[in-house]
């Protein structure tokens, strides 16, 4: 492999541009500012200590930065990585103590590690299985969780650390009537500030202007004094290098959790990363190459105390408006977070956890897509049921268990669809050689003696029994009358042997009735496969035609003019 595939930086380093170099310093410095609430506001998410939100963005963007095969996406902590992490491991653990932190960097370090060979070993297809509409459940489904979590610190009340809705809810209910006015009011008006940002003043980073006003109000006016509760001191200095504890009996346990954050992670990166990629840029994102760069932060992260990483929308996407030309943005970024973590943490000291339960409610509102299942419900019902399904198990469950339901779900239906594929009639068009299904056109002749079938799938094990019983049942409807029954094939994109058997009871069938069996339009790797087998002589060269009408004709006439098109019906790659 060359170094260029596994270093993409010496692909744009070497052809930096000195006009580029503003665009990269103002992005960066824009995205470095949005880290830092959004990095303590996400380690509260995950039941960490703040610091490590802000380690996590110091670190893992400075090595996807050699890595990485985008040039515009922004990797820190995430919330839905985050929530993830705090739902599978408070099982195991208290938030926030010593032994919690350990299994979080461990668990950092087994998703990297995951990650890293699914890239190394080509397997980015994996990502296929979670299909939009599980990804549209789930990620509504973790908006409403990490929503309502974040409600306690809203009106200042102490819950456990439940991570289902129905628990959530029960605990809000139950301390309600210890709520803090002052705190609801404060971050009430700090969700009304962000919203008004949002709308007329987009180019604010509203995060940090709400950030700096809730310290102020509180560091001037005694605030905290009133019972609204803040972060109090965080630990200054750049994160120093520590090796995860490595023990087997808990990497087995949080295998499962960490292969969760594996896929989530890398969906998070390659559909934000494709997101942003320009029609006009020759820059394409590699599914595999991601995999390794996000595997390789995780990894590096884990001894520099970040916790899982992934990319942000929200950052990607102001990073890529800002100006950001190319990686080299996030050393910029990384450099806002490393003057924070040396000279301003005590700044932070003051900082009102209901202004963080504010950033991050609004932050995940935006996730919440109530608006897709609507939509799907009118044109495809199935995948409008795996979504609110998979919506549904998040939030009752948890997070794993509604990803995989979803998963298992869609992989159902596409079971199910594929052993009853669509069957369809043809006719002919008036006055034309073109054929299409009865059911949709009613003007379409139809002649007695023949029978034209169109089936829209591959012919394999799970749908032989469907294709043969629907053949049949079409004979039976046509009656007595029928002497031809024409295949139009074009749409059958692979034969197995049990497609093959089937066929061959249709042949019989046929035969028995004095009625023949025409196919059409076969393509090549199906052809491939009647030659390779031997089976075309059961079926009959002379009775595959290019078209439907050739067919047609041919029967009519009772002679075979498929002959100046043999080349093409009978073409195989032996």
């Amino acid at each position: 492999m060359k170094l260029n595939a596994l270093l993409p930086i010496l692909d744009w380093l070497p052809k930096y541009r000195r006009q580029w170099i503003k665009g990269d310093v103002v992005a960066g410095i824009t995205t470095g500012v949005m880290l830092i609430p959004q990095g303590i506001a996400y380690a509260m998410i995950a039941g960490l200590p703040p610091i490590y939100g802000l380690y996590t963005a110091l670190i893992p963007p400075l090595v996807y930065m050699l890595f990485g095969s985008s040039r515009q996406l922004a990797m820190g902590p995430v919330a839905m990585d985050s929530l993830i992490v705090a739902s599978g491991i408070s099982g195991l653990a208290v938030l926030g103590t010593d032994t919690f932190i350990a299994l979080v960097l461990l668990t950092t370090f087994m998703v990297g590690v995951i990650q890293w060979l699914f890239g190394v070993f080509q397997l980015g297809f994996l990502v296929n299985f979670l299909s939009r509409p599980v990804i549209n459940g789930f990620t509504s489904g973790a908006a409403v969780i990490i929503a309502l979590g974040q409600v306690k610190y809203l009106i200042g009340v102490q819950t456990d650390g439940a991570s289902r809705v129905h628990e959530m809810l029960k605990a809000l209910f139950e301390a309600l009537s210890l709520a803090s006015l002052p705190t609801l009011i404060l971050g009430i008006a700090a969700i009304l500030v962000l919203i008004l940002l949002k709308k007329y003043l987009k180019k604010l980073p509203g995060p940090l202007v709400v950030v700096i006003l809730g310290i102020l109000l509180v560091k001037f006016f005694g605030l905290d004094s009133f019972g609204i509760e803040i972060v109090g001191a965080i630990p200054d200095g750049l994160p120093g290098f520590s090796v995860p504890n490595f023990d087997f009996e808990s990497m087995r346990t949080l295998l499962p959790i960490a292969l969760t954050l594996s896929i989530i992670g890398f969906m998070e990166a390659i559909s934000i990363g494709k997101s942003l990629e320009q029609p006009d840029s020759e820059i394409r994102i590699s599914a595999n190459k991601e995999l390794r760069a996000i595997g390789l932060n995780n990894i590096v992260g884990s001894f520099f105390q970040s916790f899982v990483s992934s990319s942000s929308f929200s950052r990607s996407a102001v990073n890529f408006n800002a100006g950001a030309n190319t990686l080299l943005s996030t050393v910029f970024a990384s450099l806002v977070v490393a003057l924070t973590l040396l000279f301003l943490t005590p700044v932070f000291y003051f900082l009102p956890k209901t202004v963080i339960a504010a950033i991050i409610i609004v932050a995940v509102s935006g996730l919440f897509d109530y608006k897709t299942p609507l939509a799907l419900w009118k044109y495809n019902k199935s995948d409008a049921v795996v979504t609110l399904v998979t919506f549904l198990m998040t939030i009752i469950f948890g997070i794993e268990e509604g990803i995989l339901t979803g998963v298992l779900l869609s992989i159902g239906f596409v079971i199910y669809n594929s052993t009853k594929p669509n069957v369809a009639v043809l006719g002919r068009l008036p006055n034309t050689f073109m054929y299409r299904n009865i059911e949709r056109f009613d003007d379409v002749e139809i002649d007695k003696d023949i029978l034209i079938i169109r089936f829209d799938s591959q012919l394999n094990f799970a749908n032989s029994s469907y294709f043969k019983d629907s053949i049949f049942s079409e004979v039976t409807k046509k009656g007595p009358d029928l002497k031809l029954v024409i295949i139009k094939a074009i749409t059958l994109n692979n034969l197995d042997s049990s497609g093959m058997y089937v066929i061959r009871d249709v042949i019989s069938y046929l035969n028995n009735r004095g009625i023949t069996l025409y196919f059409t339009g076969l393509i090549g790797p199906v052809r491939d496969r009647l030659f390779k087998s031997g089976f075309i002589d059961e079926i009959g060269s002379e009775n595959c035609f290019l078209y439907v009408q050739e067919a047609v004709d041919s029967y009519r006439n009772n002679t075979k003019t498929n002959n100046s098109t043999d080349k093409y019906t009978n073409q195989a790659n032996l």
